[in-house]
């Protein structure tokens, strides 16, 4: 099972990962490359290192994000969880059956800082 967070805006991906809205929180199985559960979620407030701790606190072990800064993609490496940046815009289960299927690649991180 993998636990995959994408931060969303208006129900798809948000480009920019501390602006987002909400985060879909979904649970898969990545044998059988199907969802078993997509859960919305509010951030606590936008702050250097929150989303980090509060995503990993939550069981998190991946993110899928358009673009992230260098800081917080080393905050998430320390609590063990990957981060794919570059995704393109998409609803969050698009974005993690296209993973599942190993179609979702890195692209462009959006983010400049």
């Amino acid at each position: 099972m993998i636990k995959i967070a994408i931060p969303l805006a208006n129900n798809e991906l948000c480009m920019h990962f501390g602006h987002c809205e909400q985060f879909a929180i979904v649970e898969a199985d990545e044998q059988a490359k199907k969802i078993i559960k997509t859960e919305l979620l509010t951030p606590p407030p936008h702050e250097p290192g929150v989303l980090p701790r509060w995503l990993g606190g939550k069981g998190v072990n991946m993110v899928i994000a358009g673009g992230m800064g260098k800081r917080a993609q080393d905050l998430f490496a320390a609590q063990n969880v990957k981060v794919l940046v570059g995704a393109p815009a998409g609803s969050p289960e698009e974005l993690v059956t296209a993973f599942l299927a190993g179609e979702l690649k890195p692209g462009a991180n959006v983010c400049d800082h």
